[in-house]
């Protein structure tokens, strides 16, 4: 079963604001689709490039705004609400986390892998429905299971793509 139906799919990319999708587009290719800047993600241990990737893909490319930073909808190390183990990064929609982001390096090539853990974090967030899994290169997007996701490599992709992957990353639209 696909993530969204066809004629749900198209009715969100239709309302979508071209002129900035096609700016962010712009800022997009600048960065992730810079050949020395992806041959240096490749280099990066999950460590060193995790609040670089939240901050140039979430913040200067989608428009989120990560903590400290006023009316915040993006934070780093979110813990979950019933132990202490935290998700790479979580998105807020009136300070309740709706997303869990789960990061690993590119190292890491079987995104299967990373499921598990990224869903035990979204299981353990009360209102959380979407989970979001990345090495850096390829980003993946679920609703609610594990069993139905879209993907996307970031070192090529096209703007049809980026749509549909702009759409996604805002989740809250998807509400």
């Amino acid at each position: 079963m696909p993530l969204f139906q066809n004629s749900v799919l198209n009715s969100y990319l239709n309302k979508q604001e071209k002129t900035l999708v096609e700016n962010q587009y712009a800022l997009f290719k600048t960065y992730f689709l810079n050949n020395t800047i992806q041959q240096n993600i490749l280099a990066s241990k999950e460590e060193e490039f995790q609040e670089g990737f939240l901050r140039e893909l979430f913040v200067n490319i989608f428009g989120y705004t990560i903590k400290p930073n006023e009316n915040y909808n993006l934070v780093v190390e979110k813990k979950n609400e019933s132990n202490s183990k935290k998700a790479d990064g979580a998105i807020l929609l009136e300070e309740k986390i709706i997303a869990v982001i789960e990061l690993k390096g590119t190292d890491t090539i079987d995104l299967n892998k990373i499921e598990v853990q990224a869903f035990g974090y979204k299981n353990n967030q009360a209102d959380c429905k979407y989970v979001i899994t990345s090495n850096f290169q390829k980003i993946r997007f679920y609703i609610d299971n594990a069993i139905d996701y879209l993907e996307w490599d970031l070192f090529k992709l096209d703007f049809e793509g980026f749509r549909l992957l702009y759409l996604c990353l805002h989740v809250s639209n998807l509400l």
